[in-house]
């Protein structure tokens, strides 16, 4: 037996990423445009760096809260009340090491092995590896497709349930198809989810990334007190902190301490400093968030209208979220074309391939980066479709 075969069979499993495959085979190449992962191409503004800075010279490098500083989860609070029109306690924010590690947690308080989890797919591939390395089962349900707009099947949904069936998981706008539910299909989701008595896991990461109007409907729009609603969400796109790592948990205080349990058995909470920065970035940072869909309104317009104008592409506008999900006339196998493209044009798309049921035919492109750079990805883009 090799010493990988005595690994855990979950671990062994756990499928590679066929995002980050692409990205390995051509990083660091000359006059790349790196369209392939979910993030913009501004750093962290100083004044976030800077809270973090002041607490870490200060010596805030000590065991911290495992739910979060007070700090935090009062800004998380008082963010909601801004932003959402909800005044939800402090008891209700639990601070985590990354939307990802929201996920997990999130994951293992609703699922036990062999349980199965319903989520709407094309899908970001993380949700259904998180599942299956816990030992639950994931359950796709395609969204359909037709004149490049998608949209939810609720029958559909209602029919993937089972007796096994704990949670629902629900992703919108959506990462990578930018469908983006109605405050309807979230009322409709929610009623199927309290007449089989599930919980529903939130993923509202890209509700501010809403074109049509401030923000995108939420399941806080339609809950009442009681509903089995638990939020999962990350500071990395709306703030440019993809690479710090922290996220949060919205959820019923009831389950703060398995919540917090959770926490302590994986990463023991998140570095004080760090959430320094967070508290910042939430007290301080409106305006960089509203530069940031503002930019991302724009070169979601130039790539998407670009796209449109070659008459070889099926997409739309998506309503939310940073990406266009794109299908183009005669390919028929993405992986294969992501890496085509990448030595043709230089520009790095993430192939449909990774996100599940339904993708496979399309290539996603994300549109949070200066609008000059994304229309000479779109130039080249075009000039590539248009010689298939």
């Amino acid at each position: 037996m090799s010493i990988v075969n005595s690994l855990s069979p979950r671990a062994i499993q756990a499928p590679e990423s066929g995002i980050v495959e692409v990205v390995n085979y051509a990083r660091g190449r000359d006059g790349l445009l790196p369209l392939w992962v979910g993030e913009g191409d501004l750093p962290t503004p100083d004044f976030v760096n800077q809270a973090a800075m002041t607490a870490l010279s200060a010596g805030e490098t000590f065991y911290t809260y495992q739910r979060g500083i007070p700090e935090l989860r009062q800004a998380l609070s008082d963010y909601y009340a801004r932003h959402f029109g909800i005044n939800l306690p402090v008891e209700h924010f639990f601070v985590t090491g990354s939307g990802m590690q929201a996920i997990q947690i999130a994951v293992q308080a609703m699922t036990s092995p062999g349980d199965e989890l319903v989520y709407l797919t094309p899908a970001w591939p993380n949700i259904a590896a998180a599942l299956e390395i816990a030992g639950a089962r994931s359950v796709g349900v395609q969204l359909d497709f037709e004149g490049g707009k998608w949209a939810v099947d609720l029958d559909r949904i209602a029919a993937a349930i089972t007796p096994k069936t704990k949670a629902l998981f629900i992703n919108t706008p959506s990462n990578p198809t930018g469908w983006t539910a109605t405050r309807e299909d979230l009322a409709s989701i929610l009623g199927l989810a309290r007449k089989h008595g599930l919980w529903i896991m939130a993923d509202e990461i890209y509700a501010r990334y809403y074109f049509p109007g401030d923000r995108a409907a939420s399941f806080l729009d339609v809950m009442e007190a009681g509903d089995k609603v638990m939020f999962v969400n990350s500071f990395s796109k709306n703030w440019s902190m993809t690479g710090w790592r922290v996220g949060w948990i919205v959820a019923p205080p009831e389950t703060g301490q398995v919540l917090e349990n959770l926490i302590q058995y994986s990463t023991s909470g998140v570095a004080q400093f760090m959430q320094r920065g967070a508290v910042a970035a939430l007290n301080e940072g409106d305006a960089f968030v509203q530069a940031n869909i503002d930019k991302a309104r724009r070169s979601r317009d130039i790539l998407c209208d670009a796209l449109i104008a070659t008459n070889r592409v099926q997409t739309l506008k998506p309503d939310g979220a940073l990406y266009a999900f794109l299908k183009i006339d005669g390919v028929t196998d993405s992986r294969k074309a992501a890496i085509d493209i990448v030595d043709k044009t230089g520009v790095g798309l993430a192939p449909g391939t990774a996100f599940g049921p339904g993708g496979e035919l399309f290539l996603r492109a994300c549109f949070l980066r200066d609008p000059a750079q994304i229309q000479t990805a779109a130039d080249r883009l075009c000039d590539y479709i248009l010689k298939l």
